[in-house]
């Protein structure tokens, strides 16, 4: 009797694990293999593209409980490369642009997870930029899940998109001549341990 209450306890903690999402993999973002794209108009005739290098942050993803995972990201704005030395230079430090210099990072941080169907889903979070919190929804695919051949880890992949107004962001300048809107491309990459 006593073997069978424990037997019973212990499919109850079990029950309770999984259900809370204990079985859900943690992965660190890995910043040799992921990007942000940021993509807008310049006064009609073409969309320029900007990118962010050393991205860092952190995913947790349970395929059985889509629903409950978390993203979070971390942008140091420094990295931003337009391949236009000028332009990437007003990007950097002018006030109505980035300004790193007080305000060196931007970050996103889910808030809620939502399947779509297949490997699509929608994560809503807050995206910070200068100083400046909003809610975004990034839509998102997921491109892979399992063991990395190279590193043997367990690994995760995803490509997000979502569409900003820079002028909430107070980075204005020339708006709406170059567009408010900017869409962000995200693709990454994450491994576990």
């Amino acid at each position: 009797m006593k073997v069978f209450r424990f037997a019973t306890a212990g499919a109850a903690v079990l029950a309770t694990m999984i259900s809370s999402g204990a079985l859900a993999q943690d992965y660190s973002i890995d910043p040799t293999h992921t990007s942000v794209i940021a993509t807008w108009n310049h006064f009609g005739f073409s969309n320029p593209t900007a990118s962010f290098s050393e991205v860092s942050g952190a995913i947790s993803f349970d395929d059985k409980a889509p629903a409950k995972a978390a993203v979070n990201v971390t942008i140091p704005v420094k990295s931003v490369d337009t391949k236009v030395p000028a332009l990437t230079e007003e990007f950097l430090n002018q006030a109505d642009y980035f300004d790193v210099a007080n305000y060196p990072t931007a970050t996103f941080k889910s808030t809620k997870v939502t399947p779509k169907g297949g490997n699509k889903f929608d994560v809503a979070g807050d995206l910070t930029i200068k100083g400046v919190t909003k809610p975004v929804v990034f839509s998102a695919t997921l491109n892979k899940q399992g063991e990395h051949p190279m590193t043997k880890k367990p690994a995760i992949g995803f490509d997000a998109s979502t569409v900003i107004k820079r002028t909430e962001f107070n980075m204005g300048k020339y708006a709406p001549y170059v567009s408010d809107e900017v869409t962000l491309t995200i693709t990454t990459e994450a491994q576990g341990e």
